[in-house]
């Protein structure tokens, strides 16, 4: 079996609600990315739209 795994895209979040790193990825409409902090939950959401950053780690509040 030489299937490939699909590449899925994500951003890194570094949460200062729990001082964890963890990837989040994005929705399968493409419009954002999701996900929520391993340790406490905290749900957080990211919009995709024009004017963006191509930056990929970020720090969540």
């Amino acid at each position: 079996m030489d299937e490939t795994p699909e590449k899925r895209n994500y951003l890194g979040i570094l949460f200062e609600c729990c001082n964890v790193y963890a990837r989040i990825h994005r929705t399968k409409d493409g419009t954002a990315y999701e996900g929520r902090c391993p340790r406490c939950l905290r749900p957080i959401r990211v919009a995709i739209g024009e004017g963006g950053t191509s930056q990929r780690i970020f720090k969540a509040r």
